[in-house]
């Protein structure tokens, strides 16, 4: 190549010289040579032009993107290998064609009126348009159209190259999906209710309406999960995701929170009696038990409401009040639904400070035990204690276990501070030890101890680091707490037993129990309830339940022990009774450690 391009620069040097001579001195020769270079020169053009024409019909064939060329008619004249593998049409089933034959029948008039105009006044044209393949079958496509004019500027064909990104939309829409939803229950999220909660308040803002919030949970849900296992945990939130869904109106907001809360936007509410009667509903469709993996689970569940505008006006403010509604309600003793109050903010603030207060409580050793003595009836001595928690915070210094204790539960320190109860009484029983003594240390177990699946791994670890012996040790439960989940219970007991541990029902006489049930347990002790020891003797009634409970305790072989014994009058009538053991103010107000082991030192000494 090379050579001709020298050889063509010769001739036409010689061509420039033979300009300046004389006609008569040109040759033949010289204007053969110039002819020659001339068809070389043309030949060369030939070629590169053919080359072109081969590369661009290569690269026609060979793309991955679909290719459709169509006259200035939109008639289709040609179409690429890609084009025939994503729709599915050979090139014999759609040249002659328009391109209306790919028509997915998405897209209305306005659209393809866009697309044209757009052709017609930038000559190109590019965007997502939905297609139709020959199977029937809707795809997503990104397509681009190009005009193509001739030196005239007239319209010739059009060039089309689209590429299938189906598959890539459907994996974004995924994506989006799972970051605007709970993929347990597919409900919307914290995140997506909250935008969709603004949009309706924007729309009530307008139309002069209200809108409520309801923040709900399952009561107890957490016994689910430790007894039956997440499995069944997970099927019963799906439940209830379908018993909201349908329990609430077309156009409502059911979102998941997390965990077993859940939240509802109610728009277009005229009363706040209509946000009453969708929360009574809701309780209602929850109430109805449901079997789930062969087993019949009873549902139960705990609302609070926050309106718009009266309790807030933006999400924020309207989930925040109504979660102050829904600790109300739990308060309530749950099983109900509540509407926001003012006060509810301050008893929030109160709550989250005294929470936080608690988490700190035990590493700052804030927390300690005092010990209510217990006596023997008929002797007057001392035969064991009850460990009841006490906190010295440093700057409100005593707080009551009434005000700490519901928190406690509700947010899991009390599996902390249960542990360090336990094993701090144990500790300090064993210390005790005397020569013939043999008192006992009751501590109380609240019931979301009891379902604390390594219990008893934790009882046995605290009679091995302190050395008690297990009889010496006795665990106080409620009634009520008994008989809420008497399959956790039942197996609790009976491992606990097994290892000698003793049990008393405290509250005897309040719940609803069973008493078939209760001989089945490994019961030591009944516990009379407080307010029937305060009216005996001078009430009838008080009395007659007392001595009852005194005679059951006697037939089904267990001790009996009266709380709260104040007056001398009681303490007699008790022991006359039968009843075996007691403990009040009669006898020593609850006191340190200190102050019991001095007075068991002193019960102690010799006479």
């Amino acid at each position: 190549m090379r050579r001709i391009e020298i050889l063509i620069a010769l001739l036409s040097t010689a061509f420039v010289i033979t300009l300046w001579a004389p006609i008569s001195s040109w040759h033949s020769p010289i204007l053969l040579l110039l002819a020659l270079a001339l068809a070389l020169i043309e030949r060369r053009a030939r070629i590169k032009e053919a080359a072109h024409h081969q590369l661009t019909a290569k690269v026609f064939d060979t793309s991955g993107n679909g290719m459709l060329i169509s006259d200035k008619n939109n008639i289709i004249v040609a179409i690429n290998p890609a084009f025939s593998a994503i729709t599915g049409y050979a090139p014999e089933e759609i040249v002659g064609k328009t391109p209306k034959i790919l028509s997915s029948g998405r897209h209305d008039k306005a659209f393809y009126h866009a697309l044209w105009q757009a052709l017609e006044t930038q000559g190109m044209w590019q965007g997502e348009i939905w297609d139709r393949r020959k199977n029937g079958e809707v795809y997503a496509e990104w397509l681009t159209i190009n005009t193509v004019k001739n030196p005239r500027g007239e319209v010739t064909h059009y060039i089309a190259i689209f590429s299938d990104i189906t598959e890539r939309k459907a994996q974004a829409e995924r994506v989006e999906y799972m970051a605007t939803h709970d993929t347990l229950t597919g409900l919307p999220n914290r995140a997506l209710f909250s935008e969709l909660l603004n949009k309706s308040l924007a729309d009530a803002r307008r139309a002069n309406e209200h809108v409520a919030v309801l923040f709900l949970d399952l009561d107890r849900f957490k016994i689910v999960n430790d007894t039956l296992g997440h499995g069944v945990g997970d099927l019963l939130l799906d439940t209830v995701a379908d018993r909201l869904r349908a329990a609430t109106r077309a156009g409502d907001i059911v979102a998941r929170q997390g965990g077993d809360e859940f939240i509802i936007a109610l728009p277009r509410l005229a009363t706040q009696q209509d946000a009453a009667l969708i929360a009574d509903k809701i309780g209602n469709a929850l109430n109805h038990p449901c079997i789930l993996a062969g087993h019949e689970l009873h549902l139960s569940t705990s609302i609070g409401i926050a309106l718009f505008p009266e309790d807030g006006a933006d999400a924020t403010t309207l989930l925040k009040n109504a979660d102050a509604a829904l600790y109300r309600a739990k308060a309530m003793g749950r099983n109900n639904f509540q509407f926001f109050t003012a006060d509810m903010n301050s008893n929030t603030a109160e709550r989250l400070a005294l929470e936080n207060a608690l988490r700190r409580a035990l590493e700052r050793q804030e927390l300690s035990l005092h010990y209510q003595p217990q006596v023997d009836l008929p002797s007057g001595r001392i035969v064991g204690a009850e460990a009841l928690l006490r906190w010295q915070h440093p700057e409100w210094g005593i707080v009551s276990p009434a005000r700490f204790m519901p928190i406690a539960e509700e947010s899991g320190l009390i599996n902390a501070i249960g542990a360090w109860v336990l094993t701090e009484a144990c500790r300090e029983a064993q210390s005790w030890s005397a020569p013939n003594d043999y008192s006992s240390v009751a501590v109380n177990l609240s019931a979301v101890q009891l379902r604390q699946l390594d219990l008893v791994n934790l009882v046995e670890a605290a009679l091995t680091e302190t050395g008690l012996a297990p009889a010496r040790l006795e665990l106080e439960l409620t009634e009520n707490t008994i008989m809420r989940d008497t399959a956790a219970t039942r197996s609790a007991f009976e491992a606990l037993h097994a290892l000698g541990v003793k049990f008393a029902i405290d509250d005897f006489g309040t719940g609803y129990s069973s008493l078939t049930y209760l001989r089945q347990l490994p019961i030591d002790k009944l516990k009379i309830d407080r307010s029937f020891v305060a009216d005996i003797p001078q009430s009838a009634d008080a009395s007659a339940i007392a001595a009852t409970i005194v005679r059951m305790g006697a037939s089904l072989g267990l001790q009996t022990i009266a709380e709260d014994v104040e007056t001398q009058e009681q303490y007699d009538w008790l022991a006359h009774a039968g009843c075996h053991q007691a403990q009040g103010y009669l006898i020593a107000k609850p006191m340190p450690a200190e102050a019991f082991r001095a007075l068991l030192a002193k019960q102690s000494a010799p006479i």
